[in-house]
């Protein structure tokens, strides 16, 4: 993906410069002198102002260029990269926004890696404008003409798909948002890393824990070989990744996947999904834990603070908030037809015991543990902490509160008893990305 925008050399008009630096009046006296410079090109890659103000997140030259009907939003340089490329290349979601409104086309390929805007974002971990070029995909023209499960799963000039490319750079924001989005997790590649290889090979390959737990959560196969007949396993343990090795051995327990196939969990509105996600996490992160307890590796402990605060959340809350098949958690999640409520750690296990087979065409929903009815549609409850109880919950001592909770904890089922959250995983840092200069340099992949 690499290239360079040099425009140093033939740049006696001073338009390359004052758009990369971002300034908008020189711009406009430089095109007022001489309207014909905004279809001029740099000398060597043949990159145009709208390219240079795109990779630099230069929005108001950007709109102004746009607004001129003689530009080109498709406009290509010498690697056939657009502007929308090299936008989402760089991160600067205003620009990527702006394009696609203007019109740009999604679907155009670079000669470099015969990619597209979506592999750039997604290989740089640009998640946002990942995140607004699938939206913009559901709507434009590319829905009814390619399909949209179609464009989610687009390859590369080598066969990979977006969700190739974000494994293996560890991008984990992104490989969550491809997966939830329809990408397809055992995708084998074809001339791109080793042929034969899914995203779980490039994601062992590559040592992010966080892209592993993802792709087994979603169902990836830890027993695909590649073209030299090698599992992710090996793949971890050649590249001394022994974190993820541990987590790959097909001998280690299984991880909870997310039931996908199941009509009602793609219906699910996006509070009642983020909460099952985090807790389906949560569950894997303690089996992660037993697998790793008697390695030299470990998962990062709970501060204390989280901790605490999460005992604080139970022992304000009234008995008849807490879910009354594990007595450990709050209800958070409550069957709409029959209206009974559970935490989300017991509603997955209702949905998660076995890896859903995607092949079968129609899987028997759920059934409510209380009234036996079929789980049709799930809503997130609004806890309502009640007043009364939390009075007493001041008077009464910690050792009090304690001795309720382990009371209830006790009452339990054994079978949902293991589904015990831990503290929600921190936030994924978004990467930034400073000024581009004119000669933009970019690492191959």
């Amino acid at each position: 993906m690499g290239q360079g925008l040099s425009c140093r050399v033939q740049d006696e008009h001073g338009l390359f410069t004052a758009v990369q630096f971002g300034d908008l009046e020189i711009v406009k006296t430089v095109l007022e002198r001489d309207p014909s410079l905004i279809q001029q090109k740099t000398v060597y890659d043949r990159h145009s102002a709208l390219h240079i103000a795109a990779a630099n997140g230069q929005i108001e030259i950007l709109s102004m260029l746009l607004e001129n009907r003689s530009v080109n939003p498709d406009s290509l340089n010498r690697h056939k990269q657009t502007p929308l490329m090299l936008a989402a290349m760089h991160g600067k979601i205003a620009c990527v926004e702006k394009l696609i409104e203007a019109g740009a086309n999604i679907l155009m390929f670079d000669s470099l890696n015969g990619r597209t805007c979506l592999h750039y974002a997604a290989y740089y971990g640009h998640s946002d404008c990942l995140q607004t070029i699938l939206s913009s995909a559901r709507t434009s023209h590319v829905a009814s003409s390619w399909g949209f499960s179609r464009f989610v799963n687009i390859r590369g000039g080598k066969g990979e798909t977006p969700l190739h490319l974000a494994a293996r750079q560890r991008r984990p924001e992104c490989v969550h948002i491809l997966l939830d989005s329809g990408a397809l997790v055992c995708a084998s590649t074809g001339g791109h890393g080793l042929p034969g290889s899914t995203p779980l090979h490039l994601a062992a390959r590559g040592g992010s824990m966080d892209c592993i737990r993802e792709l087994l959560a979603w169902g990836a196969d830890r027993l695909h070989r590649d073209a030299t007949g090698r599992i992710p396993y090996a793949v971890a343990l050649k590249h001394k990744n022994g974190a993820c090795a541990a987590l790959l051995n097909p001998s280690s327990a299984e991880p909870l996947v997310w039931p996908s196939p199941l009509k009602f969990i793609s219906e699910l509105n996006q509070d009642a999904k983020a909460l099952l996600e985090q807790a389906l996490m949560e569950v894997n992160k303690e089996r992660e834990k037993a697998i790793l307890k008697n390695t030299g590796y470990s998962m990062p402990s709970p501060s204390h603070s989280d901790t605490t605060a999460m005992d604080d959340n139970i022992s304000e809350a009234s008995d008849s908030q807490l879910c009354c098949i594990c007595f450990d958690q709050l209800c958070a999640i409550e069957v709409q037809d029959c209206g009974h409520q559970m935490c989300a750690q017991c509603t997955l296990a209702l949905c998660c015991h076995n890896k859903p087979n995607p092949t079968t065409l129609s899987l028997p929903a759920p059934i409510c543990p209380f009234c036996r009815s079929n789980i049709a549609r799930l809503t997130v409850v609004k806890v309502k902490v009640n007043t009364a109880d939390q009075e007493l919950d001041l008077y009464s001592s910690p050792k009090q509160r304690k001795s309720r909770k382990s009371m209830n904890l006790s009452e339990g089922s054994s079978s949902f008893r293991s589904l015990s959250a831990v503290p929600s995983f921190g936030k994924i840092v978004g990467r930034g990305s400073g000024r581009v200069s004119v000669d933009i340099e970019i690492d191959k992949p």
